[in-house]
């Protein structure tokens, strides 16, 4: 019976130890709100100017399979923001200018809930994944 126990408490241990370094970030650097999707998928640095915005569209894209593929994510990001991720209308932020009423919801549904609509990577992701799932009519210049 205390063999049985002391395996017990180990177990417990090994669990909250493993949880504990996941809610933690290792760096400050890696201290953001989590995200559903891996930082390996598609890892470019959109912050690194159009440049970097223009890569991270085109991996995503092709990562998603999005109508009209990269050419048409490009354009799209073009027209609604010239690919500034930091673009704001007042009702309206980021690279494919996404609604900020409907922002909290979409960023949830498509893995970066609590994550900014200014936030490249969000951004882009939450968007083209809309675009994979639901084609280009939430954008007026699709």
């Amino acid at each position: 019976m205390e063999r049985l126990t002391v395996l017990r408490r180990l177990v417990m241990a090994a669990l909250t130890i493993s949880t504990l370094m996941t809610l933690v970030p290792a760096t400050p650097a890696q201290a953001h709100p989590r995200s559903r999707i891996s930082s390996n998928v598609c890892p470019i640095d959109w912050s690194d100017g159009q440049q970097g915005v223009r890569k991270l569209i085109r991996c995503v894209a092709g990562r998603w399979h999005v109508d009209g593929g990269a050419s048409k994510a490009l354009s799209v990001a073009r027209c609604e923001s010239g690919l500034n991720p930091k673009a704001s209308n007042g009702r309206y932020a980021g690279v494919f200018q996404q609604s900020l009423t409907y922002w909290p919801s979409r960023a949830k549904t498509f893995g970066f809930a609590d994550w900014s609509a200014y936030n490249g990577r969000a951004n882009i992701i939450v968007s083209l994944r809309m675009a994979h799932r639901w084609g280009w009519s939430a954008w007026s210049c699709a």
